[in-house]
């Protein structure tokens, strides 16, 4: 076994070979555990080891494209060595090189290759350096990475005088400069003058640069062959050169070395090398492995596809269907394609006809207009669209063009999968990676075409170490052929023959939980999902009358208890059914036992939940199973699926049939279980159980982290759906009663009654619990005038912040977009952000400016309480809100929906004097405002609220479903990037290398400097010298690396980027510059932030090594400080001590603490800080970077034991520390005092950077905000209640995120659970309501009351625990009565 794993890779001869090897799992990927003596695992383990090498992806090295000549007769020889991005050039190059050398003419040639991803090896790199020294010849192409490109320039760099000559195909600038050809040279390119740097401005359309480069080969050699100077001459060479080079052939890069040799080597001067014009293939056009040329006629093409007489019958008959292939020509050309072949070979097997195109640059836009859409018709000749070259559509690995790319992808319409060949990794080193794909290769490859709207990163072919050779994995052609067959016949079943699987959830698994999914009322839209579907003409037969009635179907009588049979049964699976369905049955047991288990199953058959209806199953996706089990949350890596779940997927796919499934809101377990981060084989779960169904998944629009990960890992196609309209909190009880008494005191103030109203307000302030936001001085303090007008301000301004809260009033249904009026508070929070790319000001800066003030002073001065600019930024407020409405009312109709805006906002933009925000100003203080600067935002205004209102999400999935392209765009908060809307679109994230912006860095640097000024305060002005904080995937999105800006400014380093606009470098800043010290940090990257950024969890690590070793003063730089202590507690490196950035295993998320608190599967906090250090202990190191995420946890204990203060971000204000428990999951607060070695609590801050004026608060002031806005407020809770069941549940979320907080955090007051207590448990009318609508999610809120009373987070009188106690076995039996 040992053996066949250490043994270089080599792939068997025939099909029936492999499939008969990967059956027996002879692949071993660390997470598929064998039941193995221990011997055995030992000596796997080793191989390991053996495997990772020197800790980097790839272990290949240059040996196996190194060439000597035999015997060289005393010939001169040349010495070429090469560098390129991938490895296809290099079987060419070296029979090209054999070719001459065994002609043995003029010279003996010796080369050797290097790809320039191992150029990250240090003795790789010095190999290099090494070779250079006697080269005559240097070719690179291709090398757009930008800190390799730099270690490329500096070797070269320094030989290139002597070289004879330096050839450097498309590459970025930096390398460009470095071509030298007699005397010619690029050494000016970045300099306006040179002609070649026209090339590299960004052109509109095309992929600019490789493709002017391509219009410019064809047509300069002729011309520059009549101009009589050397310069020409040299240039006509370097063209003809780069004809050679893209031509490819081992014949065109043999009369390239003949060429290049004869004129510059100075040792064959006067010999005269004889050598023929290139060979020149089509730019563009359609290749076929049997056609007898390459077509550039797609008529042509299919004529001679008829002739054929090598295929089925069923592959000629008309409606079989048609699948269309990109191609890379470079593969084409230089005979690398054997991977090509294997996938056009396996499509025509599976009955379907291809059409193979390809292109020579980096623009396969054109291509595809070209050959895949009727010119006549304009419908598409192919029904979905594989890429094999893993590249986005226009641009390739340069600079990218994604709207043009999109235009192509509309006229075509059809599904669009991009698939993946190996780069940078050999076969063998990606499938014992755990990480998966190479991060430079998911950036390139993966991240760049979602933007595209690609689809389904599947691994097809990987690559030989020894040849650099592409090879087919036939297991995984055999699937993306599968796929995109049966997208293709979406397209062409008829809808009432199509059969869709519609999958809920339920999470935590309780009666009261199925159909869970964030901000979405479920049924309600499932429901009017199908009403449409049926009115469109698919088979919804027996849809019951009304929504509520559809759940009683689904769940029986709400009741959805999995342990007991109430949930209705759709399908009984016997065991042996279960074997023979999933191939991967067997994996499972060694976490789940035999099957049928105890989990969604009755002891004999597993069982499938769910109920259906025609040709749509409505089903319950089982959960992950282990929530409940304390032991299973501590392991450090998740546990597999169980069988119930795996039965479910088998289910649908092979016993129902499914043509696609639809996951219906976010989010469910499927694609969080466990295998490779990206490019997942095989045995990767998410990959096996999603199977070869097409997968829709409705993803809410505000993340796009998560739906990124339901991408890479379920294959899923993500159309976004709207957070339910936002709302200000507004005030309530005691807090209004405050608002009415401060406006009296302002009118009174002077007067003999302004001493009594503030001790009014002072004592109500103290009934709200705002003393302990507010310092106030004792009632009936006899106070001056002025300190008077402080306590007013403080706690006016305190209100403010309550008051104008955002909200999510309610649950989203799809296909009901919100009503103009609902849209107002989001275009108020839209209006109040400057945007000045778009050249907008805020509206509050207008307002502000009207008055001869700076919003941000009034901002600051409003936050220190000072009472006149309390009162100023109220009316700012009020009157962004009225003019914003009165705006909105002016474009709807009577019924408050938007009728066409175009037509009315220029009939609105056109009367000066009559618009309508400036007839509402003209009544209020802010008359003077700016009408031009007035004008400009509102227009924008107008745009994003045709945007809000428009509705695309049913039209989006139809799409889907009949088998067409989904337009794609970008998620996040639609307040910060309004270009979220309108939702509908195949959301994806950004590229992973542009982050953080620079705009990202200036607001981090603001937080930053707040948060270190609030912990001096609060610490007797000592600077805090270690910060634990979490980086998520969300938040980096919406805020393009805003929190990862703050991490490198807390260290004090600042990231630079390259020439395409990439970051992959940091340098330090002086600390006269930074002018504090460089403050330590613990970074817990979330499981997703991992997924998505593992480039910037790179960049981090070295940002952190590199200031730990700065010489510099221990009291300037605590990361120096205390990684020299730390290494010298642990006997090892500074660098390995400077190890700061965790997160899980790969393949692992979360800390599990969520799950353990959601389920009360848990003893004490103790437990809960295990499960965090057991769990997210995994360190990157940017040192070994294949190696992927490795245990660390004695330095992370150590490194966390120095922590002054732990941090948050909150980003928008859909999300907040009490709506979701990641917050709580990820918090170690009351973990770093057990750790802390004088035992202190650190203090816990959350920056809120949800508005324009952000602020750090701490963490108990803003779970009272939480409280206070959510939970409490009559306004939020009734807006949940609306929605009925999935209300019920939403309120009983909220409380249990906060006995969370409590756990461990121990941030949450008393009073909170108090007035929770009153508002849902005292009030009878609210608690029938409660009882009557989700009886067991309310039996829920119970025990989440009795719970936080148990384990000491809420102390209160006897009564009210007598009660709760009462109404729990009430509502018990109440539950059980309907059970029998």
């Amino acid at each position: 076994m040992a053996s066949l794993l250490s043994s270089s890779f080599s792939l068997p001869s025939s099909k029936s070979d492999i499939s008969s090897l990967s059956q027996k799992h002879y692949f071993l990927h660390s997470f598929l555990p064998k039941k193995a003596n221990q011997t055995n695992s030992k000596s796997l383990l080793k191989v390991k080891c053996a495997a990772v090498g020197n800790g980097l992806f790839t272990q290949t090295t240059q040996e196996v494209r190194r060439i000597k000549p035999e015997n060289n007769q005393g010939l001169p020889t040349v010495k070429i060595v090469y560098v390129v991005l991938e490895a296809q050039y290099q079987s060419s190059l070296t029979q090209a090189v054999q070719s001459l050398n065994e002609k043995n003419r003029y010279a003996s040639f010796e080369v050797v290759g290097y790809l320039v991803e191992e150029l990250r090896d240090v003795s790789t790199y010095k190999a290099f350096c090494k070779d250079l020294e006697d080269a005559n010849i240097f070719i690179g192409s291709l090398i757009f990475i930008e800190e390799l490109a730099l270690k490329v320039k500096a070797a070269v760099e320094k030989e290139r005088d002597r070289l004879d000559a330096v050839l450097v195909f498309p590459s970025m600038p930096e390398v460009m400069r470095l071509n030298k050809l007699g005397s010619f040279s690029m050494s000016q390119l970045g300099q306006s003058k040179s002609p070649f740097f026209q090339l590299f401005k960004r052109k509109k359309g095309g992929a600019g640069f490789a493709d002017s480069m391509l219009k410019l080969v064809r047509t300069l050699p002729k011309v520059l062959k009549y101009l009589p100077s050397d310069k020409a001459q040299d240039a006509r060479l370097y063209i003809l050169s780069l004809q050679f080079w893209l031509g490819g052939s081992p014949d065109n890069l043999e009369n390239f070395v003949k060429m290049v040799s004869g004129s510059y080597v100075p040792a064959l001067k006067g010999t005269k090398v004889e050598y023929s014009d290139p060979v020149l293939y089509l730019d563009t056009g359609i290749w076929h492995p049997l056609a007898p040329c390459m077509y550039d006629d797609v008529k042509e093409y299919l004529n001679w596809y008829g002739t054929r007489r090598d295929i089925s019958e069923k592959v000629k008959d008309p409606t079989a269907p048609v699948v269309g292939l990109v191609l890379q020509r470079s593969h084409i050309v230089t005979g690398d394609d054997g991977h090509y072949v294997a996938v056009i070979m396996e499509m025509e097997a599976k009955g379907a006809k291809v059409i193979p195109i390809f292109a020579g640059g980096l623009d396969f836009s054109g291509p595809v207009e070209r050959f895949l859409i009727d010119p006549i018709s304009k419908q598409p000749f192919v029904n979905s669209v594989v890429s094999l070259t893993g590249f986005a559509l226009v641009g390739g690995p340069a600079r990218q063009d994604h709207p043009r790319a999109i235009e192509a992808l509309m006229k075509l319409n059809v599904p669009y999968i991009v698939a993946l060949p190996l780069v940078f990794q050999t076969t063998e080193e990606w499938l014992n990676s755990t990480l998966g794909l190479h991060p430079i290769q998911v950036a390139l490859q993966v991240a760049l075409p979602e933007l595209d709207g690609g689809m389904e990163p599947i691994v097809f072919a990987g690559r030989d170490p020894r040849t650099g050779k592409a090879h087919a994995l036939h297991k995984r052609v055999d699937q993306l052929c599968t796929r995109a067959i049966r997208w293709a016949e979406l397209k062409r079943k008829t809808k009432a023959e199509k059969r869709l699987a519609i999958t809920v959830f339920s999470f935590p698994p309780d009666k009261g939980n199925v159909g869970t999914a964030a901000y979405l009322n479920v049924f309600s839209s499932i429901y009017s999902v199908l009403k449409d579907l049926q009115k469109d003409g698919y088979d919804v037969e027996g849809l019951p009358e009304t929504s509520e009635a559809l759940i009683e179907e689904v769940i029986h009588d709400k009741e959805a208890q999995f342990s007991s049979p109430n949930l209705n049964v759709a399908y009984k699976m016997g065991v042996r059914e279960y074997q023979r369905l999933t191939p991967y049955a067997a994996a499972l047991e060694e976490n789940w036992g035999k099957p049928p288990g105890n989990l969604n199953s009755d002891g004999e058959n597993l069982l499938v939940y769910g109920k259906q209806y025609g040709n749509v199953f409505i089903g319950v996706q089982p959960t992950f199973g282990y929530e409940g089990d304390p032991m299973r949350l501590l392991f450090s890596k998740s546990a597999s699926p169980h069988h119930g779940f795996a039965a479910y997927y088998s289910f649908v796919e092979k016993i129902f049939k499914a043509d696609a499934v639809l996951h219906f809101g976010t989010h469910g377990s499927l694609e969080f279980m466990p295998g490779k981060q990206v490019g997942m084989s095989d045995a990767c779960f998410p990959d096996s159980l999603i199977g070869n169904i097409p997968n829709v998944y409705y993803y809410a629009a505000n993340n796009p982290s998560e739906a990124t990960i339901a991408k890479r890992r379920s294959y899923a196609n993500t159309i976004s759906y709207l957070t339910p309209p936002a709302e200000n909190a507004g005030l309530y009880k005691g807090l209004k009663q405050l608002s009415e008494l401060i406006s009296s005191y302002q009118s009174l103030k002077d007067t003999g009654r302004g001493q009594q109203i503030v001790s009014s307000i002072i004592s109500t302030a103290k009934q709200c619990n705002l003393d302990k936001d507010v310092e106030l001085p004792d009632e009936g303090v006899e106070l001056p005038a002025k300190e008077r007008d402080l306590v007013v301000g403080k706690v006016y301004s305190k209100i403010m912040e309550i008051e104008s809260r955002l909200l999510p009033c309610g649950l989203h249904v799809i296909g009901e977009p919100p009503s103009a009026m609902e849209a107002v508070a989001t275009l108020v929070n839209i209006a109040a952000l400057d945007r000045p790319e778009d050249g907008i000001i805020s509206l509050p800066s207008i307002l502000a400016e009207t008055v001869g003030r700076d919003i941000e002073e009034i901002y600051r001065s409003s936050d220190k309480g000072i009472l006149k600019d309390v009162e100023l930024l109220r009316q700012i407020t009020e009157a962004s809100r009225g003019s914003i409405s009165a705006f909105v009312e002016r474009t709807t109709n009577n019924k408050g929906q938007v009728v066409d805006v175009a037509k009315k906002l220029s009939s609105i933009l056109g009367f000066g004097i009559n618009e309508p925000w400036v007839q509402y100003l003209s009544n209020t203080k802010f008359y003077r405002a700016d009408r031009e600067k007035l004008r400009t935002l509102f227009e924008y205004l107008g745009e994003c609220l045709k945007q809000v209102v428009a509705d695309n999400e049913l039209g989006s999935l139809k799409q889907a479903l009949e088998g067409k392209y989904v337009e794609p765009g970008p998620g996040g908060d639609p307040i910060r990037n309004p270009k979220v809307l309108p939702t509908g679109k195949n959301i994806h994230a950004l590229d992973p290398q542009s982050i953080p912006t620079e705009a990202a860095l200036q607001s981090a640097k603001i937080v930053v400097e707040r948060l270190i000024e609030r912990q001096k305060i609060d610490n007797g002005g000592k600077y805090p010298e270690t910060v634990a904080l979490v980086l998520w995937g969300t938040d980096n999105i919406k805020t393009y690396g805003e929190s990862l800006a703050q991490v490198l400014w807390m260290i004090g380093v600042r990231p630079i980027s390259d020439t395409l606009g990439r970051v992959n470098r940091v340098e330090p800043v002086s600390l006269e510059e930074l002018g504090r010290p460089r403050i330590d940090v613990v970074v817990n990257c979330s499981g997703v932030f991992r997924d998505l950024f593992i480039n910037q969890m790179n960049l981090l690590d070295r940002a952190v090594k590199m200031v730990a070793e700065l010489d510099e003063p221990a009291e300037m730089n605590y990361v120096r400080k205390h990684a020299l202590e730390q290494a010298e507690a642990l006997g090892i490196g500074v660098r390995e001590a400077a190890t700061r950035i965790f997160s899980n295993a790969s393949g692992s998320y979360s800390s599990n603490i969520n799950l353990a608190v959601e389920n009360s599967s848990w003893n004490d906090e103790k437990q809960l800080q295990d499960m965090y250090l057991s769990r997210k202990s995994f360190a990157f190191d940017s040192d070994a970077p294949g190696a992927g995420m490795m245990e660390n946890r004695k330095v992370f204990e150590m490194a966390l034991s120095t922590a002054d203060a732990t941090f948050q971000n909150l980003d928008s204000s859909e999300i907040s520390l009490t709506d979701v428990s990641h917050y709580f999951d990820s918090d170690p607060t009351n973990l770093v005092q057990n750790l802390r070695k004088d035992g202190k609590k650190p203090s816990s801050y959350v920056a809120d950077t949800t508005t324009a004026n952000a602020q750090v608060r701490t963490l108990s002031e803003t779970v009272r905000l939480d409280a206070r806005t959510k939970l409490l407020n009559p306004k939020w809770y009734e807006g949940m209640l609306s929605s009925g069941y999935e209300g019920v549940r939403e309120i009983e979320k909220r409380l249990t995120n906060t006995v969370g907080w409590s756990a461990t955090s121990g941030q949450v007051d008393n009073w909170v659970y108090e007035e929770a207590n009153t508002t849902f448990i005292q009030d009878e009318e609210m608690l029938n309501r409660l009882m009557s609508t989700n009886p067991n999610s309310f039996r829920k809120l119970l025990q989440t009351f009795l719970e936080a009373n148990g384990r000491g987070y809420w102390e209160t009188s006897a009564e009210n625990i007598e009660k709760l106690r009462q109404l729990y076995s009430e509502v018990e039996d109440k539950i059980e009565g309907v059970d029998r």
